[in-house]
């Protein structure tokens, strides 16, 4: 029922946000791969709840607990299964919402086609079950690094905040020195206050990720329906308050001539490149060799901390007064996210090509 990603390289997950646990099962990772255990926990920490002030307080470690799939620091070749514990579910704080639906959140669409719901934090539709595919993606990370291929995502705006540089003017080590993981260390401290600000007010604000996916080998991806950028799409779209995605020139493009928007190509000592990038690495579906930058704009997070109108099950009018931890602007977490999902889709057109070269 839709909680499987992937052709070749598979992630299930499941787990709702108050459950025991949430988990996933990853296929496809082939045998006898060294993983480093303590990076994959890294790539947890940067997503986990309650880092910063400017993050939700909801206190969880998100520690890994490999079921199956690995042996000795290797993987088996065989489904890599795991779970992390919810530790810090404080679901009373959810039991004013058992009839009620909370504005733009799944509680009516979830009601709607199942009949029944898990209110408690939004149940399977929570942004917890993202911690799932950042363990899969760091597995999938990992196995791409042993390529040459790399992928970096940062904060590139929060509300009317953005960074006014292009991601090759930007150094990536800086990402990880502020708590925005914004790269342009000015813009960074301009939008942590800003989130502090609306944090006060007990309302949200929205950002835009950049992602960036640097050494890609020529010809990933798929004619007409799996193109390469159609899947990276649905990857990026799939996760939690993704309101759009863009890549190369984005919707930019639209109001260019096609002698602007051309990428010209070039050969120097036998090796093809093009002189500009409006096409995001990627021409007819497929990589060209070119570096794949892409940016996926996130909304507001839904619950603010503020009295609002709604209805209930009875189809009441009624007002919410919120209640429970929340993020200001999701953005900051939602960088290893969107990494992971970008290395799980390159890693299952890698292993395509891989499997159809055989």
């Amino acid at each position: 029922m839709s909680n499987t990603f992937g052709n070749i390289i598979k992630l299930t997950t499941f787990g709702e946000s108050h459950g025991i646990a949430i988990g996933g099962i990853l296929e496809g990772i082939p045998a006898g791969f060294e993983l480093d255990l303590e990076k994959i926990q890294g790539e947890m920490d940067r997503r986990k709840p309650g880092q910063s002030n400017i993050t939700t307080q909801r206190k969880e470690s998100d520690t890994v607990q490999f079921l199956s799939g690995i042996f000795e620091g290797k993987t088996l070749g065989t489904p890599i299964g795991f779970t992390i514990q919810n530790e810090d579910n404080k679901s009373k704080d959810y039991s004013h919402l058992k009839e009620s639906y909370r504005p733009s959140h799944a509680d009516f669409t979830y009601q709607e086609k199942y009949g029944i719901r898990d209110y408690r934090g939004g149940g399977r539709a929570s942004a917890r079950e993202t911690a799932c595919r950042v363990v899969a993606g760091a597995i999938a990370k990992q196995f791409l690094e042993k390529e040459g291929i790399r992928i970096n995502g940062y904060v590139s705006a929060v509300g009317e905040i953005s960074v006014d540089k292009n991601w090759q003017e930007l150094d990536f080590e800086n990402t990880e020195k502020n708590k925005v993981r914004c790269p342009d260390l000015a813009k960074a401290k301009e939008m942590e206050d800003y989130i502090l600000e609306i944090k006060k007010q007990g309302d949200t604000v929205g950002g835009i990720i950049t992602g960036v996916i640097q050494y890609l080998p020529k010809g990933l991806g798929e004619p007409v329906f799996d193109k390469l950028h159609a899947q990276l799409g649905k990857a990026m779209l799939s996760i939690n308050a993704v309101k759009g995605f863009e890549y190369g020139s984005g919707f930019s493009g639209a109001t260019m001539k096609g002698s602007q928007h051309n990428d010209i190509f070039e050969s120097e000592e036998g090796i093809i490149s093009t002189k500009t990038n409006n096409s995001g690495g990627i021409q007819g579906g497929i990589s060209n060799g070119e570096a794949v930058n892409f940016r996926v704009a996130f909304k507001p997070v839904a619950t603010i901390m503020q009295k609002q109108d709604s209805v209930n099950e009875k189809g009441e009018n009624i007002e919410l007064d919120f209640k429970g931890r929340h993020d200001p602007c999701v953005v900051p977490r939602a960088v290893s996210i969107v990494e992971a999902m970008a290395a799980l889709t390159i890693l299952d057109f890698f292993m395509r090509n891989k499997l159809s070269a055989v």
